[in-house]
């Protein structure tokens, strides 16, 4: 557990600011407040760039940080063993049995519970410790387990706790091992087939609808493409052609993958985008209005309150109150 005051450090640096300019602060104070999210850096602090680390530990020493919204730029799997509890992620509460895993990607906004009974384990790892080959980039993007477009639903371990188990002492076992240049691939390795067993216990709770088929990765070429350029580009046929397809195919492929129009999925990205600048930061809605790629603040205004029945200030006071 040595690590641990590395991944939550007492000073970081937080993201930019839209004008350019970089804000340092102190992350204890700075936590408390509702004015920035806070980004935590695991590449730069862990030269494996690969941990894991108890939650009681982790609650002992940074109960004040894990309890406020923050963002980090890594993966979590966080296993709650024994205990209840509710996860916050992206504004949306998940609730959390005991012997369950929940699966967090990069750079999503969360925050834990402040309830202290909680036991479990969590891997903390980043995207180029996994990924050192093409074939891993494809297989972490389109894993059902990161992917926020499936929900963060947890998943059940009541059946299968010993087997996991086995999976995670084979990885701390390594760790314990003096590095070495096999080591980084070994936990590659081992984390890989951690992946592919949590994703075929998910598959058989509450995805086994979900198949990766062309639809599957027509909406997977979507979403990435939708990643890079939401804040500009907002017309289904411009995605469309993104991936070589119609937009009567594109809508084809998500409503069957999703239950959700291709029309729907900009709304949702934008939207999120929206909600987590306007809880974080001390921007106007003018200013966010025109990060998002809207021309005058009255069409943003209108577009908030149509997809959240609140306008942007409204929203800002509610959660600035909870």
């Amino acid at each position: 557990m040595k690590d641990l005051h590395k991944i939550y450090p007492e000073t970081a640096q937080v993201p930019q600011n839209r004008k350019g300019k970089t804000v340092t602060s102190n992350c204890s104070d700075a936590l408390k407040k509702t004015t920035d999210i806070i980004k935590y850096d695991l590449k730069k602090e862990l030269s494996i760039e690969f941990e894991i680390v108890d939650l009681a530990d982790l609650y002992k020493e940074f109960k004040e940080k894990l309890t406020v919204i923050h963002r980090t730029d890594f993966y979590h799997i966080i296993w709650f063993q024994s205990g209840s509890c509710t996860h916050l992620v992206d504004f949306n509460p998940i609730k959390i049995d005991f012997n369950s895993l929940l699966f967090l990607n990069k750079d999503i906004v969360h925050r834990f519970d402040d309830q202290t009974d909680v036991v479990g384990k969590a891997i903390l790892f980043t995207e180029r410790f996994f990924c050192t080959t093409e074939s891993d980039t494809t297989f972490l993007q389109n894993s059902i387990l990161f992917n926020d477009l499936f929900s963060n639903f947890p998943v059940s371990l009541q059946k299968t706790a010993a087997h996991f188990e086995e999976l995670f002492q084979q990885m701390q076992t390594e760790l314990k091992n003096s590095k070495d240049h096999f080591q980084t691939a070994i936990l590659q390795n081992l984390l890989h087939n951690f992946l592919l067993h949590a994703e075929r216990e998910r598959s058989s709770q509450n995805f086994s609808q979900i198949k990766k088929d062309t639809d599957f990765d027509y909406v997977m070429l979507f979403k990435k493409s939708l990643e890079k350029t939401y804040k500009n580009k907002k017309q289904v046929n411009y995605y469309a052609r993104q991936i070589s397809i119609t937009e009567k195919r594109l809508n084809q492929a998500t409503t069957k993958v999703l239950g959700k129009t291709p029309k729907e999925m900009i709304d949702d990205r934008i939207m999120l985008e929206a909600k987590r600048i306007l809880a974080h930061t001390r921007e106007s809605v003018k200013e966010i209005g025109y990060s998002l790629g809207f021309e005058e603040p009255t069409y943003f205004i209108k577009y908030f309150k149509k997809h959240s029945h609140a306008t942007p200030t409204e929203f800002r006071e509610k959660i600035n109150l909870a």
